[in-house]
């Protein structure tokens, strides 16, 4: 019988003559740098795509940067790209929103990124009588009493996305949703999470690119969201172990990526 990984390059490196897609869905937080260090390689990859003319979009479950600020990010390690470039989930949240209830009202916990997206879409941001609670990444554990109190009145709690960890330099730390379930754990009531893998997430993701699913692959770090999200959504999917998931992680899911490498630079186009 074949092995379940016997799909994936295990784990060298990738070639386009192995891959059917064109076009990439790239996670940012490990697999294109850890913390502020750039993953070895990384730049030369993206160079690669932008020299073969290939489509590709950052898309990231981090909320707390806006595109400006995650493109000078990358501009400071040495790859340049344009704003458009990027989709977070703090964008995609807003466009959910926005979509729901045009021009509402929200009790937001999180950062720049998250706030901008939100009043970029008429959302005005208050406490008082809010059509939403979201919560984004925060440091500012201050707002949670409020979030709490909202949420167990009665008003939706949606969150930018469902992530437990992030990689940092030094290992991992807690993310949205370590902070989510500690929320739903005081109010009895569970978050809808807007980032990947949900679909909505995907969806938009694809067509700000302008492609098919079939023409496409997602390269992520992350076996519950970017592995999932490409599943879900028929992309070509890319493992790289630079990040949250180790390969002795993948047996624990039903779902197999297609491809399993070190690291983006072992994708050679």
């Amino acid at each position: 019988m074949a092995s379940p990984l016997s799909r994936n390059v295990s784990p060298k490196e990738i070639t386009m003559n192995q891959l059917s897609a064109k076009h990439f869905l790239i996670d940012m937080d490990g697999v294109i740098y850890r913390g502020d260090r750039m993953i070895p390689g990384a730049d030369r990859f993206i160079a690669n795509l932008k020299d073969l003319k290939r489509k590709f979009l950052f898309l990231t479950n981090a909320s707390s940067r806006t595109p400006k600020e995650l493109q000078a990010k990358l501009s400071r390690l040495g790859i340049e790209v344009s704003v458009e470039s990027f989709y977070t989930s703090a964008l995609a949240t807003a466009a959910f929103l926005e979509s729901q209830n045009p021009s509402g009202r929200v009790y937001a916990v999180g950062e720049k990124g998250l706030i901008e997206a939100l009043r970029e879409v008429g959302y005005k941001i208050t406490e008082k009588s809010p059509d939403y609670v979201v919560l984004g990444q925060t440091e500012d554990f201050s707002k949670l009493k409020k979030a709490v109190q909202l949420i167990a009145q009665g008003v939706p709690f949606i969150a930018t996305n469902p992530d437990i960890t992030g990689p940092a330099e030094e290992g991992i730390e807690p993310a949205v949703g370590a902070i989510a379930a500690m929320i739903e754990k005081a109010t009895g009531k569970s978050a809808y999470f807007i980032g990947k893998p949900n679909p909505l997430m995907m969806r938009k993701a694809l067509q700000r690119l302008g492609v098919h699913s079939s023409e496409t692959a997602i390269i992520g770090d992350r076996m519950d969201t970017d592995i999932m999200a490409g599943v879900e959504t028929g992309l070509e999917t890319i493992l790289v172990l630079s990040g949250v998931t180790s390969r002795e992680d993948i047996g624990k899911y039903a779902f197999r990526p297609n491809f399993l490498v070190p690291s983006v630079s072992q994708i050679r186009l």
